[in-house]
């Protein structure tokens, strides 16, 4: 797995849902997006974590402690949030913490907050939108390291994580080699097309339908 993200740095989320496309694959989701302008791809291997509302009078677990706590380097904290745009569950603490760790990046399908501290501590931070409200006393983390869902994407713990300026991109660890090697090719097609653009080729012709392949046919 390793070796899949090495190789998955040299591509971008393009390639990767291009590849997903053509083998007929879910992965890449839809209103994610970084909330400052890091550069390069990240990726890496996803944990996971559940939050939901609070319950009950008593202290709950704070989200996404206790995976930063575990995390490894390259591992990518993926937080399942509902989408819900009205209160923070990743802030500035967190951040320091997982950069400590090595994490390579976060997702959250929902909010986050504490942006400059995000970036004083080089984390990528992928999220629906940025606020000030705090999670503390609304909401806490339910599970972790479980299977979840991300705008409709299953997301397993392990399974590879690509996000960069143009979005998020999930592959499934099983079959991860085949999209990767696909991507490559993707990515080396088109830096041919666009030398063939470069030297004067028209681009109507360099980009026919018929130099893509079809769904199914990599």
């Amino acid at each position: 797995m390793a070796d899949l993200v090495a190789r998955l740095r040299a591509v971008d989320s393009c390639a990767v849902s291009d590849a997903l496309d053509t083998l007929g694959r879910p992965g890449a989701v839809l209103g994610l997006a970084p909330v400052w302008p890091s550069g390069g791809t990240v990726v890496g291997r996803a944990r996971t974590v559940v939050a939901g509302p609070r319950a009950g009078g008593g202290p709950g677990t704070h989200i996404a402690s206790p995976v930063v706590d575990s995390a490894a380097p390259d591992d990518v904290i993926v937080i399942d949030n509902h989408g819900r745009t009205d209160v923070s569950c990743w802030g500035g603490l967190l951040a320091m913490a997982a950069a400590r760790r090595g994490v390579a990046g976060v997702v959250v399908d929902g909010a986050c907050r504490d942006v400059p501290d995000c970036v004083d501590a080089g984390l990528p931070v992928f999220s629906r939108a940025v606020v000030p409200v705090s999670a503390r006393g609304r909401i806490v983390q339910r599970d972790m390291d479980v299977p979840i869902q991300v705008a409709g994407v299953l997301v397993s713990p392990g399974d590879l994580v690509v996000a960069d300026r143009n979005g998020v991109v999930f592959v499934a660890a099983e079959g991860a080699g085949e999209v990767v090697e696909l991507a490559e090719r993707i990515v080396a097609r088109e830096r041919s097309m666009a030398e063939a653009v470069a030297a004067g080729r028209p681009v109507s012709e360099v980009m026919h339908d018929t130099r893509f392949p079809k769904v199914g046919q990599s």
